[in-house]
């Protein structure tokens, strides 16, 4: 016999209460996230300044993690890029910038020796996380680097993404940026180079999952949040903005965008990668099954020696790719389904 479910509807007036309520709490827990970060950013700072002294004594320390990267991030790293890393990648610092105001904001940023490919000494990268009426996520402007000739590892990716970027800041209606000789370039660069494996180093030409926000933006979409937040709270009904509508966009956004995925393979970094770097290094020397604990423990004697002949003589390549032992590397792709 059906059951009567009658008396357990809603009417619309009781559902747009109970979602309201339900905004007020998710307000709750976002706030209760963001003071979360805040706080363990605080405590765990002076033991990321212990751990970079004690590593920037260990050869080749951030080669390794990112040889024993997880696969999201493993997927974007080619041959070449792992080169790089270990020919001259000598530092990684993730800093939460606006720790106060939004702790979801995150950089990344690297540092290099002198190399063959570019005459950057460090690539920042910073992800700021905005807000919109309909979407949160992070955002971040395309970094140059300084390519040295036939040696750009994106094909003009990131130099094209940076001059769309600039010529982005002199038009105010973002829906005249398809006719930006700029956007077209990037545009038929990505289509072209579609079929080839992107670079890790596309990561930097990164701008959005969704579309690029200003900082303007961001700030008046949360003040209209607070606002309504603020009648919640107070018991008043809250009509809804039907101008917000007629502001539909149809532009496909990603078409522009040198690294689908960006802001997850950079979040891995800042979240997983960063603050758990000590276990992935270990990570290479168990998985390969050279060394035991007693082993382990050897490394991190004589810190205190500022040289170490024997340990300038490690082969970095020969260690890299031995950590997974058995495997076959993952397909290389550029956009993520």
């Amino acid at each position: 016999m059906p059951h009567d479910h009658s008396e357990h509807e809603q009417t619309p007036e009781q559902l747009e209460v109970q979602f309201e309520q339900l905004s007020l709490l998710e307000s709750k827990f976002e706030d209760a996230e963001a003071e979360v970060i805040r706080k363990a950013d605080a405590i765990k700072a002076p033991l990321y300044k212990e751990r970079t002294e004690f590593v920037a004594k260990v050869p080749h320390f951030w080669s390794l993690v990112f040889e024993q990267c997880p696969q999201e991030v493993e997927n974007f790293i080619q041959p070449t890029d792992s080169e790089v890393f270990a020919e001259c990648l000598e530092s990684l610092e993730v800093t939460r910038f606006e720790v106060d105001d939004q702790p979801r904001s995150f950089s990344l940023k690297f540092g290099f020796s002198e190399n063959e490919w570019f005459s950057d000494k460090t690539l920042e990268k910073k992800f700021w996380y905005r807000h919109t009426k309909d979407w949160d996520g992070l955002v971040s402007e395309p970094v140059k680097i300084n390519w040295k000739k036939g040696k750009d590892l994106t094909g003009g990716l990131t130099d094209a993404a940076v001059k769309l970027h600039e010529a982005r800041k002199n038009i105010t209606d973002r829906k005249k940026e398809m006719a930006l000789p700029e956007y077209k370039d990037l545009s038929n660069k990505i289509e072209t180079s579609a079929d080839a494996s992107v670079s890790f180093f596309g990561l930097f030409a990164f701008v959005s999952g969704y579309r690029w926000v200003s900082a303007e933006e961001s700030a008046e979409a949360r003040k209209k949040d607070q606002e309504q937040l603020a009648k919640l709270k107070a018991g008043e009904k809250i009509e809804e903005d039907d101008e917000e509508d007629e502001d539909e966009d149809p532009q496909d956004y990603q078409e522009t965008e040198v690294f689908p995925g960006g802001d997850e393979v950079a979040t891995i970094i800042a979240e997983d990668m960063w603050p758990n770097a000590l276990g992935y290094y270990k990570a290479h020397f168990e998985m390969d099954g050279e060394f035991d604990d007693e082993d382990l423990s050897e490394l991190d004697v004589d810190m205190d020696e500022d040289e170490d002949d024997s340990a300038e003589e490690v082969d970095i390549r020969a260690l890299v790719g031995k950590g997974k032992k058995g495997e076959e590397p993952p397909s290389k792709k550029q956009r993520k389904a």
